[in-house]
């Protein structure tokens, strides 16, 4: 069975996340679809991750294969695909897949980036794409704060209420916070991560860093009550940045 792997981009707006759901507008299915049209055959198409509804992707990984796929040259394949994809979702790089290749269970990890806007005055141009949050946030103390996540550590407390998952234990390579004019960006990557982990983290960093009184990282952490932790951020300021092999 030959494959492809496809570097691709999306704004997850208008889309119920990644994976193909009955009647719901997803990215899977709209990639689905158009890689079909293109190779006018039947495909599959697997993902690297099940981004939730309107979190958004700039480095995400798919795997493309099918029995009797005709050979495209790798340098028309993404302008191929991206004529049959909708304008919020692009194709951006293509290569062949080595045999074994799996674009979830073959990745080392993944880095993620989680806009703040920072402001009591909104910004018409990242409504979508960035969570606004009015009151000032000290980035220093942030950045203290994101520090007690680095580690391998059960992260049980910076899972979703209801998850199903037993082994919390991931390794956070690194978490850091940038401001860019009224923007805080967070950066972090990890081995893996928990179901809504990352908003959880931003959640509970910008409620700390921002006057609000909560339990030290490290007691959270080691509290393994989802209770402990913050707010979850809002889905529509986290972008799948990159993907490690």
């Amino acid at each position: 069975m030959q494959g492809y792997i496809l570097k691709i981009a999306y704004k997850g707006t208008n889309y119920c996340g990644w994976q193909v759901q009955p009647e719901k507008q997803t990215v899977q299915a709209a990639l689905q679809t158009a890689a079909a049209e293109v190779f006018g055959c039947k495909v599959d198409v697997t993902g690297c991750s099940r981004t939730d509804s309107g979190v958004h992707a700039k480095g995400f990984v798919a795997l493309v294969s099918g029995d009797g796929l005709p050979d495209i040259p790798l340098s028309s394949l993404p302008l191929a695909i991206n004529t049959k994809l909708p304008e919020d979702i692009a194709v951006l790089e293509a290569s062949v897949a080595e045999e074994g290749f799996h674009p979830r269970y073959s990745a080392k990890g993944k880095e993620y980036i989680y806009t703040v806007h920072n402001s009591r005055l909104r910004d018409p141009f990242s409504t979508d794409t960035a969570w606004q949050f009015q009151r000032p946030i000290d980035v220093s103390h942030a950045n203290e704060l994101c520090q007690e996540f680095v580690g391998r550590q059960d992260f049980t407390a910076f899972m979703a209420s209801g998850s199903k998952i037993t082994d919390a234990v991931r390794e956070i390579k690194y978490f850091n916070a940038v401001r860019e004019g009224d923007n805080i960006v967070f950066t972090v990557a990890a081995d893996g991560f928990l179901y809504n982990m990352v908003r959880i983290m931003v959640g509970t960093v910008v409620e700390a860093a921002s006057g609000t009184k909560l339990m030290p990282i490290k007691d959270i952490i080691s509290s393994r009550e989802r209770a402990n932790a913050g707010i979850t951020a809002p889905a529509k300021g986290l972008t799948l940045n990159k993907v490690f092999y």
